[in-house]
């Protein structure tokens, strides 16, 4: 039995061919973007769209805990009350996650 893939992670001896060294590196980066990057990049786009469809009305968390309904919805910023007579204004790239409704992420099934 031939273990191919055993074979290519071995370390290439005296005169081995530069083409392992370059078949490792491209293996080890597939492994990266695979299980780092592209979720990372995936939850940054579905942040950045959640984020967009801020309106008044929604009730939010932000990134230190606060938790507030939109009063006012800026460009860049939102007011946020907080309670009877506390109102924050808070950038809108500190929006947590939005409370309630389809705010939550999708179950994952097995």
């Amino acid at each position: 039995m031939t273990l191919l893939p055993f074979g290519l992670l071995m370390a290439p001896g005296e005169g081995g061919s530069p083409l392992t060294l370059f078949v490792q590196l491209g293996l080890i980066f597939l492994i990266f973007y695979w299980l780092l990057i592209r979720p990372q990049r995936k939850e940054r786009d579905r942040h950045q769209q959640m984020i967009e469809a801020l309106k008044k009305g929604d009730e939010i968390v932000t990134a230190g805990g606060i938790v507030g309904t939109i009063v006012h919805v800026g460009d860049e910023r939102l007011t946020v009350k907080t309670a009877e007579n506390t109102r924050l204004t808070v950038e809108r790239s500190k929006v947590g996650r939005r409370v309630g409704g389809d705010a939550e992420p999708p179950k994952r099934g097995r």
